[in-house]
């Protein structure tokens, strides 16, 4: 598929569409049922936090959201337009574009160079205007010092930053952030909330999965809550966090 022909393809969601659903998400390998008749939805510029206990299925929910991973059943819309059988590249194509726990940088690569063929490549830009999206890009997660250091080489919080940079030049419309916080220390973890903070402002939407819950709710303004593969919860965050299901499968107690 051409580059034109992608950019014909997307277009806004009609009025009083959610601008991403997924509906009656099932997804099972084998016997093992990991989502299970899973309902979500959201609007263009939301900013959506996800918890939950280890094995709650919160990542192989934004797999089967970003087309990793083929529904076992439901169906997934996005920007007006039935994804379900749709993969990651079309999605990404698209708008929908996510980052990993583990970053994964592609070897041999400098930073720069990793983030001009997300632009090229996952974002469908050409020669020039990738170019410019990767210099912003790496200017807006604080990376233009280190633009040409080989990926490999780079320290947890510079490889973090990188996955974000990657994900941002591909032109996103809405971002899956999968633990960005995760091994960082507080004050790492804040300079990424300041990142994320700018996306927003520029109108991406945001999904964030994170166990560090004080950073997360800095930016989300939704939290959903998953135990067993289902939802229990989802609101505004304070009421979420002090819901006794909540408490129970997250916290491991009694609310106080």
């Amino acid at each position: 598929m051409d580059n034109s022909s992608v950019r014909q393809q997307i277009r806004e969601a009609p009025p009083g569409e959610a601008f991403l659903s997924a509906q009656g998400i099932d997804k099972r390998f084998g016997a093992l049922v990991v989502l299970d008749n899973v309902h979500f939805s959201m609007g263009q510029a939301d900013a959506v936090g996800i918890v939950g206990p280890n094995g709650a299925g919160k990542t192989t929910l934004l797999s089967v959201l970003a087309g990793a991973f083929p529904p076992s059943g439901g169906t997934i819309r996005f920007d007006g337009r039935d994804v379900t059988a749709q993969g990651a590249a079309n999605r990404c194509h698209l708008g929908l574009v996510r980052t990993h726990q583990v970053p994964k940088p592609f070897s041999g690569m400098t930073a720069f160079e990793n983030v001009l063929v997300a632009a090229s490549h996952g974002g469908a830009a050409s020669r020039d205007e990738a170019y410019e999206r990767a210099i912003d890009s790496l200017t807006l997660c604080g990376m233009r010092g280190v633009a040409n250091r080989q990926a490999d080489t780079l320290g947890l919080l510079d490889r973090k930053r990188l996955e974000l940079a990657r994900a941002l030049a591909t032109k996103p419309k809405l971002m899956l952030l999968d633990e960005i916080g995760g091994g960082l220390t507080d004050g790492e973890a804040q300079e990424l909330v300041g990142t994320i903070l700018e996306l927003r402002r520029r109108g991406i939407g945001i999904v964030w999965i994170e166990h560090i819950v004080h950073i997360l709710l800095q930016v989300a303004e939704r939290l959903i809550c998953m135990d067993a593969g289902r939802i229990i919860a989802d609101g505004e965050p304070t009421t979420v966090m002090s819901d006794a299901a909540v408490v129970k499968a997250y916290l491991g107690g009694a609310p106080a």
